[in-house]
């Protein structure tokens, strides 16, 4: 379906530009009312406007809707990545293990020491994935922290130089 809608997209694309680039402009038709201006058009003296115009209109509509098809293709296709990406799969599971253990009513000596390791596990399988995703977080924005820094430092040295030299050139007892 994504690759039909480019393939449209594209001929939509080239179409538009080769019949933009055979139309003629308005300052065109002064020269026919000399005489030469049935002699140059393809489709005879009525002239060419009507198709072309009317084949340009719907170039430009197919071009925009196959824009806005991509363009929703495109945020399904990131939606999806960024809920393949959440903890969300984990936590659900951690609810279904807590539903199945409420489903079943027991006192609690009747619980047995295998769920609750299980519960616990689970629970810790959690907690170690989220702490390991603050990490990597942590060390992304302190690694972008440090980037910028050093681009403002840089930013920073440059306009200094610029104003000392700007300085120098403009009073020259120094």
């Amino acid at each position: 379906m994504e690759f039909a809608i480019i393939v449209v997209h594209v001929m939509a694309a080239l179409g538009i530009t080769g019949l933009v680039l055979i139309q003629h402009g308005k300052g065109a038709d002064m020269g026919a009312s000399f005489g030469s201006g049935a002699s140059q058009t393809i489709f005879g003296s009525a002239g060419s406007g009507n198709v072309l115009t009317k084949s340009t209109s719907w170039l430009a509509i197919t071009f925009f809707v196959t824009s806005l098809g991509l363009a929703i293709i495109a945020r399904q296709q990131a939606d999806q990545s960024i809920q393949d990406n959440s903890l969300i799969e984990n936590v659900d599971q951690l609810d279904a293990i807590i539903n199945i253990q409420q489903a079943q009513p027991a006192a609690a000596s009747d619980i047995p020491v295998a769920a609750g390791d299980e519960l616990n596990q689970a629970l810790e399988a959690v907690a170690e994935q989220v702490v390991a995703e603050g990490e990597v977080l942590l060390e992304q924005a302190a690694q972008s922290a440090e980037a910028a820094a050093a681009a403002a430092e840089s930013e920073l040295e440059s306009a200094v130089e610029e104003a000392v030299e700007v300085l120098t050139e403009e009073n020259p007892l120094q």
